[in-house]
């Protein structure tokens, strides 16, 4: 009878740690981080927007510090016809992005046709640039599929 009381109190004991420990992990749940290039692709493609041709180190100029964080594709959909070139510049942190969001301006206009109409979109650690004008829906989808997988920012 002894042992069973014993065993009873060690089971509630364990019991009550569990769900305290529990009851701190649902408390909070972790910031979402920056996703991917193929998590964002699917992003992009829930919201209307085809995606073809990804080609990594693709910067579009002859910077080197750029052409490892540069992913060239082809993106079309909602009035984007035919699909345009767009590059995204993805820095591995949110202050890597301040330290080198003016670079990517640099860069663009070393490959943009006419640079008055470039369109950028940034959602911090990301910037996504390509010829435009685009289409109203085009931009909205971009930017909503460019938020949703910066996360919290990096």
């Amino acid at each position: 009878m002894r042992n069973a009381t014993i065993r009873r109190a060690l089971l509630m004991l364990l019991a009550t740690i569990a769900i305290a420990g529990c009851g701190r992990i649902l408390q909070g749940s972790p910031e979402p981080t920056p996703m991917s290039f193929p998590s964002m692709a699917g992003e992009f493609t829930n919201r209307g927007v085809r995606i073809a041709n990804w080609t990594s180190g693709d910067a579009g100029c002859r910077d080197a510090t750029l052409i490892p964080t540069a992913i060239g594709f082809d993106a079309g959909g909602l009035g984007m016809d035919p699909p345009a070139r767009l590059r995204i510049y993805i820095f591995g942190t949110g202050a890597a992005y301040d330290r080198r969001r003016a670079d990517v301006d640099a860069c663009v206009s070393a490959w943009a046709a006419d640079p008055a109409t470039v369109e950028f979109v940034d959602a911090r650690p990301f910037v996504i640039a390509g010829q435009g004008p685009w289409p109203p829906a085009f931009k909205s989808a971009i930017r909503a599929a460019l938020v949703a997988a910066a996360g919290n920012g990096g």
